[in-house]
């Protein structure tokens, strides 16, 4: 027997918001409207009950010399059009920017021009020190964990990325 309602028929969303259930979060993104020609867009235009929204490919290479992954950022305003590099480092930690986090020529990525690079100086260090943590509480690190804890690491150079992470894990 099954007891899946794939029978049923789906709800009606319209009578939802008729009877009120519908919780509208005003906290909650709204659609950009396409602008008309030659109309500008930038951040001054966009309406206050608009969220202007950034995002960024994440390229991760393997350092030799370092022997570390490294992190490549390009990053699209809301429009998808490529940032500048002083937008790029509008969204790195003040601490970091120029000097942990450098523009420089992607090594597998020809014409692509400058991008943003997390040094990879620190990063052995940093995850020595993580994996030294795991080693002393009896446990071991799996080699896929790496990744997660490294994207983590990032993060506090990079705050206002925000990874969707579907695995939890303990140091």
């Amino acid at each position: 027997d099954d007891d899946d309602d794939d029978d049923d028929d789906a709800a009606d969303m319209e009578e939802f918001e008729r009877q009120g259930m519908i919780n509208n979060d005003p906290l909650e993104a709204s659609t950009i409207a396409k602008p008309s020609a030659g109309a500008s867009t930038t951040d001054e235009t966009v309406g206050q009950n608009t969220l202007a929204t950034r995002t960024y490919d994440l390229n991760i290479t393997y350092d030799k010399y370092y022997q570390t992954p490294r992190l490549w950022l390009t990053g699209y305003d809301e429009h998808h059009k490529p940032l500048s590099v002083e937008k790029m480092y509008e969204d790195i930690s003040q601490d970091h920017a120029k000097k942990t986090v450098t523009m420089e020529q992607h090594p597998h990525l020809p014409g692509t021009g400058p991008m943003p690079s997390i040094h990879p100086c620190r990063h052995a260090d940093v995850m020595k020190k993580l994996i030294q943590m795991v080693a002393e509480s009896g446990k071991e690190l799996e080699v896929h964990m790496y990744i997660m804890i490294f994207l983590k690491f990032v993060q506090a150079v990079i705050p206002t990325i925000d990874y969707d992470y579907t695995r939890q894990f303990n140091l």
